[in-house]
């Protein structure tokens, strides 16, 4: 009753009469509690909340159950006729596009409304479905973690979702991974030269995020409740039973059995940094209490200035129970409080005085250019990369980044691995050098 008088409420004009007019097209004939339920709308509404039917609808259920409308005999009403009304965004936020109703959704993804049902998986399929065509994911575990990779269409989807929605929402300043023009090396930058590093992990990141969080980012976009909720059910997921048996424990299992972000899909990164901002927020205005520089890079949180014992406590403290009171759980293992005298490092980089590659890992490096430049591409490729050059270039690139002594030494060396025999062996002195 509450649903269908929503429905009626929000397609016409949002006057007290057309209201009335309305409920008696649902009721098939005016009754006396409808005026009084009118009202309450109108005082709680001032305009019709035509993004929001689900919340409409639960606030005439919760009137319906108030002992003035139970006197009266609401629920001797039946319902004598449904009208449908299409859901319209209010406002929309940060210019992300205008999808007002599921037939917009529908043709934003270039897809009809059988196919926009069948990627939202309202049915579950992908869960429950046996053979291996019908799901929609495919799905690798790993030592400390399940990959739950989208087959190519509905990578697609999700990978216009991220370009077309997603991009235009800010994340907060402080989160680093997966942000154009931020990385690892703007992560670890603040942190560089400092007395005390302090840094804490978040556990399960992706599957710790529920679909009720990824929810209220489609929402505090602007989209309408229907609207939000298939957004939701395309860029997440709930993992079958046969693949859960195979859960390294109890706690990975309860995770992903629930709807979450799958680790694998294009828009689980962004959609993780929205539903961190929070968090961002609440531990940036900790660290400036502090004193401290705070950043994140995914999973990593980082705290870095001057810090006795007691305070470090205390900051950790603060932090866990952010962290707790925001959702997510901090790793019990990976708590690291570094000082000046040990090797501060951060997610690969060291930052003693500023981000750099760690000695040894630069030396490894050196040694198989050197390999390479020497014996070939071949002969150095001992991991078996497909493209080696390629892994090669990525490596000279990570770890020479604003180094420039380091990058010329190891461009040298990777312009005489990528040359041909005749002049490697020239480049490097003949072939008894």
């Amino acid at each position: 009753m509450a649903g269908a008088l929503a429905d009626a409420f929000l397609a016409g004009p949002w006057q007290s009469e057309a209201l009335l007019e309305a409920a008696a097209t649902v009721l098939g004939r005016r009754f006396r509690w409808v005026e009084p339920l009118v009202a309450a709308v109108l005082g709680a509404y001032r305009d019709a909340p035509t993004d929001r039917p689900r919340e409409l609808a639960g606030f005439l259920a919760e009137l319906d159950r108030l002992p003035p409308f139970r006197r009266v005999g609401v629920h001797r009403a039946i319902i004598r006729r449904r009208v449908a009304a299409p859901t319209r965004a209010v406002r929309m936020r940060w210019n992300a596009p205008r999808l007002d109703d599921l037939g917009v959704l529908a043709d934003f993804l270039d897809l009809d409304d059988d196919m926009l049902d069948w990627f939202a998986d309202r049915r579950e399929i992908n869960r429950h479905a046996r053979d291996e065509r019908l799901r929609h994911y495919r799905y690798t575990w790993l030592p400390h973690r399940l990959i739950e990779a989208p087959k190519p269409r509905l990578r697609s989807l999700q990978r216009r979702l991220l370009d077309e929605v997603l991009a235009v929402i800010p994340v907060h300043d402080r989160a680093h991974g997966f942000v154009p023009g931020r990385g690892v090396h703007t992560f670890a930058a603040g942190h560089a030269g400092r007395a005390v590093l302090v840094s804490l992990d978040l556990r399960s990141f992706f599957s710790g995020i529920t679909a009720a969080r990824v929810y209220r980012v489609f929402r505090q976009a602007g989209y309408p409740e229907p609207v939000a909720h298939t957004l939701t059910s395309i860029v997440t997921t709930r993992t079958p039973a046969h693949v859960l048996r195979r859960a390294p424990d109890a706690r990975w299992a309860a995770l992903l059995r629930q709807p979450h972000l799958p680790q694998g899909a294009p828009t689980s990164p962004a959609l993780a940094n929205l539903c961190a901002f929070r968090l961002d927020r609440r531990l940036t205005g900790l660290a400036e209490r502090f004193d401290l520089h705070y950043s994140r890079y995914a999973d990593d949180l980082a705290f870095s200035g001057a810090l006795g014992v007691h305070r470090t406590d205390d900051l950790i403290t603060y932090v866990r129970r952010i962290v707790v009171e925001e959702g997510f759980a901090v790793h019990p293992g990976k708590t690291r409080i570094r000082h000046r005298g040990d090797r501060q490092q951060l997610a690969g980089l060291v930052v003693n005085s500023r981000p750099a590659v760690p000695r040894a890992d630069y030396d490894r490096l050196r040694a198989t250019l050197h390999d390479a430049a020497r014996n070939g591409l071949e002969a150095a490729n001992r991991e078996g990369h497909p493209d080696f050059a390629a892994h090669l270039a990525g490596r000279v690139a990570w770890t020479s980044h604003r180094h420039p002594v380091r990058a010329a030494k190891l461009q040298a060396l990777l312009s005489a691995a990528l040359e041909p025999q005749t002049s490697r062996l020239a480049t490097l002195g003949g072939p008894d050098a």
